[in-house]
């Protein structure tokens, strides 16, 4: 019996420590001069999310309009308190006039040399990187990105888009009477095959080739639905450092090593054969050689579609940094993390936009037929598409309605005070992240009149 008090007395010491714990970590906005939202025990503001009430976009809205009124809001994620600029001027002063204060992401790993020692792939990835290391890859890889180079690479591009229209086409000739399409499937075929092309360097076709490995292999690396890979990336937004020491990968271990050897394969072949393609490999292969760098004539802004922002200087930068193979594959692996399922889902979201509203589906169809008269049977040219401004709009406006990020943090790297010159004054302290809620801007009446 007194084994049993003692046990229940540990066991009250222990809920009662965990509590005032909690309690005191909700009361990092009480001292705050900006509205915050009451946190649900354990869960802070993220319980309606996390229990299924919502989904992520309408998450991010109805923490957007919990406080109309204010530039600047408080939420917790879980335990963690987080600062949500409401207002575009707040972004701006943090994302661009101060950004030397909010240049890192939310740190996956507290000390930066965790990364540096890790042959994780996507630990090494441009979207983990911090402080200088950030600067510098940001600047290294920025010339890939110019016109010049998007030109050289839209060719790559236009022969998987041929693959996809002349699988639409077969489908259409061989059933007629069918109306449906499923386009998840068929934008997850294209995505594969662009990526595999520009960022691989390897040709494969999807749509006749349904199951060849490169499709395959991609699928399964990124699939966190099933029992074991969602535990796992749950452990690792947890426990990241345990996760390492245990050499256990955020994603599929032999996947990942079969696309890091697939990459240096590449490179071996290409500086063996003396073989150029205008692809990510190639530009890997200059970097790793010192050859690519900013060109002051390099025509970007008449090639930039009219929603574009000008490069930030950041990206201007003459680097002279050696980067190891590790370094370097590591980024053209983002390139498929970050495109193969983003790109799908964007294109899928597009259609959808397209089938709901038919008199933007007519005018766009009168653009494309307008530049199809223009070229006279001759192929899709990089400056065809660029001049199509109606084009340009309906992308922009899919991805105004359908943000591929919808929330966007920062985190900050120095005690900042933030102070938007009409009286809000406050400050940041280092290691609080801030964040730029994407989904609610965008579907904000005051800034898209109609948003909907």
């Amino acid at each position: 019996m007194a084994l049993d008090m003692v046990t229940m007395a540990a066991i009250a010491t222990i809920l009662a420590l965990l509590y005032y714990y909690v309690r005191n970590r909700y009361r990092y906005f009480l001292d705050k001069p900006y509205p915050h939202l009451k946190p649900t025990f354990l869960l802070g503001s993220s319980a309606p999310m996390m229990l299924r009430r919502r989904n992520m976009i309408q998450h991010i809205e109805a923490l957007y309009y919990s406080h109309p009124d204010a530039k600047v809001i408080g939420a917790y994620d879980l335990l963690t308190p987080n600062v949500l600029l409401r207002d575009p001027d707040c972004v701006k002063q943090i994302g661009v006039k101060d950004f030397d204060y909010f240049t890192d992401h939310t740190p996956f790993l507290p000390n930066e040399s965790d990364i540096g020692q890790s042959d994780n792939m996507f630990l090494n990835s441009l979207f983990m990187l911090r402080g200088q290391k950030w600067r510098d890859m940001r600047a290294t890889l920025s010339p890939a990105f110019t016109g010049s180079k998007m030109r050289q690479m839209f060719e790559l591009m236009s022969d998987s888009c041929q693959g996809m229209v002349e699988h639409l086409l077969k489908e259409a000739r061989e059933d007629e009477s069918k109306q449906a399409h499923e386009m998840k499937d068929i934008f997850s075929r294209f995505a594969n095959d662009v990526i595999a092309s520009i960022a691989f360097g390897i040709r494969v076709n999807s749509f006749a080739d349904r199951e060849n490995d490169f499709y395959t292999r991609g699928k399964k690396l990124l699939d966190f639905s099933s029992f074991w890979p969602s535990i796992r990336f749950m452990l690792f937004m947890m426990v990241p450092r345990v996760m390492l020491k245990l050499d256990i990968e955020l994603m599929d271990k032999e996947m990942c090593r079969h696309f890091h050897a697939m990459i240096l394969d590449n490179m071996k072949v290409r500086e063996e054969k003396g073989i150029v393609r205008n692809d990510m490999i190639n530009i890997l292969m200059q970097v790793k050689r010192g050859a690519l760098s900013h060109r002051e004539d390099e025509p970007d802004v008449k090639d930039a579609g009219f929603a574009t922002v000008h490069e930030s200087a950041v990206g201007k930068k003459a680097i002279t940094r050696e980067w190891t193979e590790k370094e370097l594959v590591a980024q053209c692996f983002l390139f498929f993390l970050a495109g193969f399922d983003t790109v799908s889902t964007a294109l899928g979201f597009l259609m959808y936009e397209l089938m709901r509203n038919r008199e933007v589906q007519e005018r766009l169809y009168e653009e494309i037929a307008e530049i199809d008269q223009r070229l006279d049977g001759k192929p899709l040219t990089y400056d065809a598409v660029q001049g199509m401004r109606y084009m340009d709009m309906v992308v922009s406006e899919s991805l105004r309605l359908w943000p591929p990020a919808p929330m966007v943090d920062r985190y900050c790297n120095r005690d900042y005070t933030f102070d938007d010159g009409e009286g809000l004054r406050f400050k940041i302290e280092k290691g609080v992240t801030v964040m730029v809620p994407v989904a609610g801007l965008h579907s904000d009446p005051k800034y898209f009149p109609d948003p909907k």
